[in-house]
């Protein structure tokens, strides 16, 4: 059924019927609640092009992501996917995944934003400066941050408390004894790794360990980078007894390493993940979790709903407790 057929039924203009279901105020609320039941009931189906001409709405809120190989598998970051997809669903609207060039990704923003493409945008992996969040705050273009920044200025977000959860990892390895500890870590102007880094550093000045800055050492975000990071960690005069490693997509680098070298984790010396391992991989990671991926999706879309309908955006940031979940890659330091 098309727009004319629906307002023939209804014995209304198409005009006042196109307008009721684009929730124009100069409808009655009487004849809003009998076209849209009409709709719901006759299975009415909008032209997406009339629509967009009518309302300047797209219907679609976009995620633009410089995808990499290990982004696929990572089992955490498809959860949260699946939660947005399905809670804009529900609210009517598409996702779209834009892929983009880390080279290019802000010029990506600044065509899906001039061009009109989406209604609104989720911007993943948030950095300390992060010129994305400038540009959209600037054109005043609808989003909600995947993660916090230093951007000035009240702005939607939804993140956990990373600073906690490495507190959780550390406050582990220094309670069984552990005092040459290393930290692997994502490049430092990813907010997520900088607060993750003071976590760890504020546990062992909270344990009265000392800070060794030869164990603090940057990963990248890729698992051959780690790898050899881990083999410069294993080579020093006093290599660490544990490793913490601030997120999953680096951690089967260091399980690699360390396997190669003919340690055991849990065994010849402790590991703990931020954000775990995968499922299908042999070890059962000591790890930090994020809980309820999903569930964290859809609360994404639920700030990026609640932005559309013009709630101010100093309501609309959450942070979550990470958990720690025992594994076997984590033990006591012998004696």
């Amino acid at each position: 059924m098309n727009l004319r057929q629906l307002a023939a039924h209804l014995q209304l203009s198409p005009t006042t019927v196109s307008r009721a279901l684009n929730g124009f105020p100069e409808v009655n609320q009487d004849t809003r609640e009998r076209v849209v039941e009409a709709a719901a009931r006759l299975g009415y189906r909008p032209n997406t092009v009339a629509r967009r001409l009518a309302t300047g709405k797209t219907d679609s809120i976009g995620i633009i992501y410089p995808f990499e190989p290990t982004d696929l598998g990572d089992p955490v970051f498809l959860d949260i996917i699946a939660g947005v997809t399905e809670r804009l669903g529900e609210a009517g609207l598409d996702l779209v995944i834009i892929s983009a060039a880390v080279e290019n990704e802000l010029e990506t923003y600044h065509r899906v934003v001039s061009g009109g493409r989406v209604d609104g945008l989720i911007v993943a992996r948030t950095r300390v400066d992060d010129a994305r969040l400038q540009y959209l705050a600037e054109k005043q273009f609808p989003f909600v941050a995947h993660g916090r920044s230093a951007l000035a200025g009240p702005y939607p977000w939804f993140d956990y408390d990373n600073e906690a959860g490495m507190r959780l990892a550390v406050d582990r390895l220094t309670g069984e004894g552990h005092r040459r500890i290393a930290l692997l870590h994502a490049p430092l102007e990813m907010n997520f790794a900088v607060q993750r880094r003071l976590g760890f550093l504020l546990g062992l000045n909270a344990a009265g360990v000392d800070v060794r800055p030869d164990y603090l050492v940057c990963g990248g975000l890729d698992p051959s980078a780690a790898a050899d990071a881990t083999r410069g960690l294993l080579a020093q005069a006093e290599p660490p007894t544990a490793i913490v490693v601030d997120n999953n997509v680096s951690a089967p680098g260091v399980m690699n390493a360390l396997r190669d070298a003919g340690l055991v984790p849990g065994r010849d010396i402790s590991v703990i993940v931020f954000g775990g391992l995968p499922a299908h991989h042999p070890d059962v990671v000591s790890a930090v979790l994020q809980p309820e991926p999903r569930k964290a999706g859809r609360t994404l879309a639920e700030l990026m709903l609640a932005r559309l309908n013009g709630r101010p955006a100093a309501e609309l940031t959450r942070l979550w407790k990470p958990v720690f979940v025992a594994g076997d890659t984590d033990a006591p330091l012998p004696r």
